[in-house]
């Protein structure tokens, strides 16, 4: 059975928006455990808003510093140029 009528729906968002860097910054943690150790387990969530980078989630991995996080998190936001 064909259906005649149906709506399409899809999301777009433009580069910069705060999704776009979420799913930059959220990329950017989990590339950091895995390229520590590759069987590392990383649910991370990333929110965001002026001047506030959030970071939430479960992580089974290598001990990594709080600041040698936030350096690459500072780094995935300067590369998107979105300050």
């Amino acid at each position: 059975m064909i259906m005649k009528d149906y709506i399409f729906t899809s999301e777009s968002v433009s580069e910069g928006h705060p999704d776009k860097v979420c799913d930059k910054v959220s990329d950017t943690v989990v590339d950091l455990y895995l390229s520590k150790f590759n069987e590392s387990r990383v649910a991370c969530e990333t929110l965001t808003t002026t001047n506030k980078v959030i970071l939430s989630g479960e992580i089974r991995g290598p001990e990594i510093s709080p600041d040698e996080i936030e350096k690459e998190v500072r780094k995935a936001v300067e590369d998107i140029r979105y300050q």
